[in-house]
């Protein structure tokens, strides 16, 4: 597996490392309250050494082959993070997540690298299913899937709590069938 997938031109995704530590924490920082709407884990998120945290923890997940999590990068600079939650070999099942920076959405950059996910999943990893799982209400998160063909399963209702509130969350799903006729 390479430690960069370059998407086009301006956009490049790199495997996670510490190397991202500072820039990957000023970013969060940065974008707090934009991302703080979705995202359950800002809170826990306050320091560069919380940041820290999180790459070791998807590096060990890499390592284990269950799955890899990238910067995604937008004309050299960071600008969010996409990748699998950890893969379930044994049903041959794969997750991703992604989030981006307020300034940088609306540009196409995360559908094009959730495109590069999909193809690594199918390809690499050999997986028969890719979920994507959104809160209903995130219309821009719910709009990659979408747009990539996935289909809507169906609603799990009050599936997270979101800083006090529980938000219902869409779920959508390829097989690698599906993907072989995209």
């Amino acid at each position: 597996m390479k430690s960069y997938l370059n998407i086009d031109e301006a956009i490049e995704l790199q495997l996670l490392s510490m190397n991202h530590r500072d820039a990957l924490y000023d970013l969060v920082d940065a974008n707090r309250q934009h991302l703080r709407q979705w995202l359950p884990w800002l809170d826990a998120n306050n320091s560069p050494l919380d940041t820290e945290a999180f790459i070791k923890t998807v590096i060990s997940q890499y390592e284990s082959g269950k799955g890899p999590q990238y910067a995604v990068f937008y004309n050299a600079a960071i600008c969010g993070v996409c990748g699998f939650h950890p893969i379930d070999s044994t049903n041959k099942i794969a997750g991703i997540g992604y989030w981006l920076s307020k300034m940088h959405s609306g540009k196409g950059i995360m559908t094009k690298s959730v495109m590069a996910l999909i193809e690594t999943g199918f390809h690499d990893y050999e997986m028969n299913r890719i979920e994507i799982v959104c809160a209903t209400g995130n219309a821009r998160s719910r709009a990659i899937p979408e747009r990539l063909g996935f289909k809507l399963e169906g609603v799990l209702r009050e599936r997270e709590n979101l800083y006090g509130k529980y938000v219902d969350h869409a779920v959508y799903s390829m097989l690698a069938a599906e993907f072989a006729l995209y």
